[in-house]
């Protein structure tokens, strides 16, 4: 008897096709981009995040499931890929298993059609080969394992980028607290043994926190800007303010439970959050009927625009690395598109 397929590998299915159709065929568009001012910026695609944002409402996925913020991620994900990095360099990946080293990813390429499709069902099936689960990435920090949600990483360089993300939409009060804390936390655990790898930290915060808490608000924003200028935290951090109707609210089912080891070597993992195949027409009519969601781009202090995060983050892993390394990265960098005043 089949089981009904988990929250998370329902969202897949979505996520993959508003990725696919944001970038065709692969073909990313170029986010650098060059005004009269000769400044140099990233500009993110916000009309792909808005529809991945809607995938958990259209779900009514709770914040357990972890689909609320694993929109965030693969938007993060998806905005790496278009600042150069390939499909196998940054985490999550855009198919399933969502986490495997690009070395695995080339040896698996080159394999004969039969073998290769015998050896990746294998990969799929056991998550300690590639050190995580299909869709989790840990890195070990210098005190504790912590799941970071975006990682650039491979064995000959080890960590390259790593990025945590948030997404609080209600309690406010409550939660702002425990999230910022936890967040100092890892910073210190992170950075303290990847010190060249680029640290980010994405915050997902609903609108209405501004009409609801304006000094929590105030408050959060003002933490959270710190968070990225201290020497031994984030090296950048970011606020994404989301506006959606009340009638699509996230609805809370607790924490997602926390990651405090790694598969055991050789263990068979159970994994419920593969897609499962369903027509892209199908599928194009789930996303039409999304619930509308706007980002409030004017309202995010300039400290906290994700444009000047995901430039600082790029420009980092790029300072960290040789020339020889992550070369479509820097010839897009290096060839930005040119604005009109």
């Amino acid at each position: 008897m089949a089981t009904e397929p988990s929250a998370k590998a329902r969202a897949w299915v979505l996520f993959d096709r508003i990725v696919a159709c944001a970038a065709p065929e692969g073909v990313h568009s170029n986010p650098w981009t060059k005004g009269p001012d000769g400044q140099l910026r990233f500009e993110p695609d916000f009309e792909t995040l808005a529809r991945l944002l809607g995938v958990p409402l259209h779900l009514r996925a709770g914040t357990q499931s972890g689909v609320p913020a694993l929109a965030l991620d693969v938007w993060l994900s998806y905005e790496l890929r278009r600042a150069g990095f390939n499909a196998d360099q940054a985490w999550p990946r855009p198919v399933h298993p969502r986490i495997l080293p690009a070395p695995i990813a080339n040896l698996l390429k080159a394999l004969p059609i039969g073998l290769r499709k015998a050896v990746a069902d294998r990969i799929e099936k056991d998550g300690a080969i590639t050190g995580a689960t299909s869709s989790n990435g840990i890195i070990l920090g210098k005190n504790y394992l912590k799941q970071v949600d975006v990682v650039i990483s491979d064995w000959v360089t080890g960590p390259e980028l790593l990025i945590s993300t948030k997404r609080m939409d209600s309690s406010y009060g409550k939660n702002a607290p425990n999230r910022i804390e936890e967040s100092y936390g890892d910073a210190k655990n992170l950075r303290l043994r990847h010190p060249l790898a680029a640290l980010g930290f994405v915050f997902g915060l609903r609108s209405d926190i501004l009409q609801k808490e304006p000094a929590t608000a105030e408050w959060l924003f003002d933490l959270l800007a710190k968070l990225g200028r201290e020497d031994d935290a984030y090296h950048a951090t970011c606020l994404i303010l989301m506006e959606y109707a009340n009638d699509g609210a996230i609805p809370e089912t607790g924490e997602e439970p926390p990651v405090t080891a790694l598969p055991e070597p050789g263990r068979e993992l159970a994994d419920d959050d593969a897609p499962a195949p369903t027509p892209d027409a199908v599928v194009d009519q789930d996303i039409a009927r999304f619930p509308k969601v706007a980002i409030l781009k004017e309202a995010i202090p300039e400290e906290l625009a994700p444009g000047r995060f995901l430039a600082a983050m790029v420009t980092r892993v790029l300072g960290a690395t040789p020339v020889n390394m992550h070369k479509e990265a820097r010839k897009r960098r290096a060839s930005p598109q040119l604005r009109k005043a």
